[in-house]
């Protein structure tokens, strides 16, 4: 969708414009894909700004892929270095993984944002920034001895510096709007430039505007005036150097319908289609906590799709309330990250203990202890396979993506219910808060959930199995003849009362981590992204790292070099043919976020040389990343 040229814009006023049409009369050039940065202070409007413009993309067409970066604080000191928030979009004409690894494209709302993000920014890049914030208070915060804008360190880069904060409010001075408000504007001013610089339709965002402001005229008028002003703004302006107006066609994706969604809705939508594929109610208890709130805030309204939310006061009271939940004959869920996991610890085992469905939605976050809350990572996987007393085993899985998300949620309440155990499901804040078009699934054909509820009175006891799965019978309290009680101690295997029986112990650990063994029977065996079946590197992958290992694979098959793919969506148990598939390989690689656990598990389950590639910096890998590891291990270098 391209942009209606016979569209009148409002100029700003201190321009002294007439409003007069857009001319058609407009070469653009066309390129494959962009990235842009947002950047300023946390006050600065810069997730909004980002998320217009990538929804105006997906309206456009466009395959995208976001990744925000909040700064920690709830309000950081404005101008400060880590009062920085982000905003990175990758949109393209064809179909890709990751939000791009440079910024092709930089707008800097005052020197920290600039400073913070101008190492990204590759040579040549182009910058826009607000050369009203750079006064000498804001670039002492920032820790600029000189102002950029003026002591050639930036003359290696395309720099288009706007008064923008001068021109927003006058754009909007004609509005019912305070001085304060009017200066908040500069986001959607710098919004309608950067939609003339690439040929985007204003419409969707101001279609937003009027729905989010319905009930402020003003406040309607003052930003629909600046985004006017800032297209108006590009359409006048004598762009620098090497700086052209551009275009990116729509991408090739499969017919469907499309939107965009991000990791937790995705989430959320899956357990509530999974409660109507189950013909269940669904609980979800849960607690709010960096990076996982969401997932409340979007499962909240749906109590139509028979999901009921409840907001404890505190991590345990809210895993509880969902075990409880599932001990009455519902789907207990909950959400949470690092450090709500470790407090969840008790209550998870005594779900093991019991054998009981709960699903644990895990989405990491940089730790340990508090961290970096707003920073991803995938560091809680040994947590999530052994971070509870005694032997507890249990099922993990981990999306690969914001939509996959949707689906790893309808599997997490399958299993869970099937096998009548707990399961985590491993996201992290880059899958939660990115963003990517969805194609949106016939209700009909999604897998159908089926829930079996024991109702044979017959010799009942709560711990009968089924022969196969090993699953405990699942009994309605209150049901009668089907009387029982279940807890924490230790249970008889051919009666269900409590056993301190040393034999009965042993027989019982280790029934229940067969029935989590088996579950291998029931998923998928593993294959191969991209590559061959064997050969001399294979990179093996897990959770968000996905697309930026499978795009440097591509490149490097692309050039020649024998480098497979492999993506593991079943953390535990793995993958019945993993073991074997891995080992027709000279070498692994394992990418992951964290200090090599992956690397790890794989080397103590099958003996495997693999290799990590470790980042624990709160960002994801960038493809160039991946990319030299290839090179490094296929020329006979060490892997860090």
């Amino acid at each position: 969708m391209g942009f209606n040229h016979a569209l009148c814009l409002r100029r700003p006023r201190n321009e002294n414009h007439m409003d007069t049409p857009v001319s058609q009369d407009v070469t653009r050039k066309t390129l494959e894909s962009v990235v842009i940065r947002f950047a300023g202070d946390s006050g600065d409007g810069m997730q909004l700004a980002g998320t217009q413009f990538t929804q105006t993309s997906a309206v456009a067409g466009n395959d995208l892929a976001t990744f925000p970066d909040f700064p920690a604080e709830i309000r950081a000191p404005a101008g400060t270095l880590f009062g920085v928030s982000g905003f990175q979009l990758h949109f393209a004409s064809h179909e890709i993984l990751t939000p791009g690894d440079e910024p092709d494209v930089l707008v800097a709302m005052n020197p920290a944002a600039l400073k913070v993000n101008l190492p990204d920014v590759p040579t040549g890049g182009f910058i826009i920034v607000n050369s009203d914030a750079f006064s000498k208070s804001n670039l002492k915060k920032a820790g600029y001895e000189a102002n950029p804008l003026e002591d050639g360190s930036l003359d290696g880069y395309r720099v288009l510096k706007i008064e923008i904060t001068r021109l927003a409010t006058a754009a909007v001075e004609h509005t019912e709007i305070g001085a304060k408000s009017a200066q908040r504007t500069k986001n959607v001013w710098t919004l309608g430039l950067l939609y003339w610089l690439f040929d985007r339709d204003r419409t969707p965002t101001k279609e937003w505007l009027q729905k989010k402001f319905a009930k402020k005229p003003a406040l309607v008028d003052a930003n629909i005036s600046a985004l006017d002003a800032g297209h108006a703004y590009g359409e006048t302006a004598e762009l620098p150097t090497g700086v052209e107006l551009y275009k990116v066609p729509k991408a090739k994706l499969p017919p469907g319908t499309y939107r965009n969604i991000e990791g937790n809705t995705a989430l959320a939508w899956g357990i509530a289609a999974a409660a109507k594929l189950s013909k269940t109610k669904v609980m979800f208890g849960s607690y709010p906590i960096t990076p996982a709130s969401s997932v409340l805030h979007a499962l909240a309204p749906l109590k139509h799709f028979g999901v009921t939310t409840f907001q404890a006061e505190d991590e345990i009271a809210a895993v509880c309330s969902a075990i409880g939940a599932s001990w009455a004959g519902a789907v207990g869920v909950t959400s949470t990250s690092g450090p709500g996991m470790a407090l969840k610890g008790e209550a998870i085992g005594l779900a093991i203990m019991i054998e009981l469905p709960l699903v644990i939605l895990d989405v990491q976050r940089a730790g340990p202890s508090t961290g970096m809350p707003t920073k991803t990572e995938q560091a809680d996987l040994f947590q999530a396979l052994y971070g509870r007393n005694s032997d507890a085993p249990l099922c993990v899985l981990a999306p690969q993506s914001p939509g996959d998300c949707f689906l790893m949620a309808i599997e997490a309440v399958r299993i869970a219910t099937k096998y009548m155990t707990p399961v985590i499901v491993l996201s992290d804040g880059y899958i939660a808060n990115g963003a990517e078009p969805w194609a949106v699934p016939s209700f009909d054909e999604l897998p159908k959930i089926d829930v079996k509820y024991h109702a044979d009175t017959e010799d009942f006891h709560p711990y009968l199995r089924d022969p196969k799965t090993l699953a405990r019978v699942w009994p309605i309290p209150g049901t009668p003849g089907l009387e029982h009680r279940v807890g924490g101690l230790e249970k008889d295997f051919d009666s269900g009362h409590i056993s301190y029986d040393p034999d009965n112990h042993h027989k019982m650990t280790q029934v229940r981590a067969g029935k989590i063994l088996g579950i291998a029977d029931d998923i998928p065996e593993q294959k191969v992204e991209l590559g061959a079946e064997g050969g001399k590197l294979c990179m093996v992958s897990w959770g968000s790292t996905y697309g930026s290992v499978n795009e440097a694979v591509r490149r490097a098959r692309s050039q020649g070099k024998d480098v497979s793919h492999v993506h593991l969506r079943y953390m535990w148990p793995m993958p019945r043919n993993l073991e074997a598939l891995l080992k027709t390989y000279d070498q692994i690689i394992v990418p992951e976020l964290n200090n090599g656990q992956l690397a790890h598990v794989l080397r103590a389950e099958y003996l495997l040389p693999a290799q990590s590639l470790a980042k624990v910096a709160g960002k994801p890998f960038r493809v160039g990343e991946v990319l030299s590891a290839i090179d490094d291990a296929l020329e006979g270098k060490e892997s860090n």
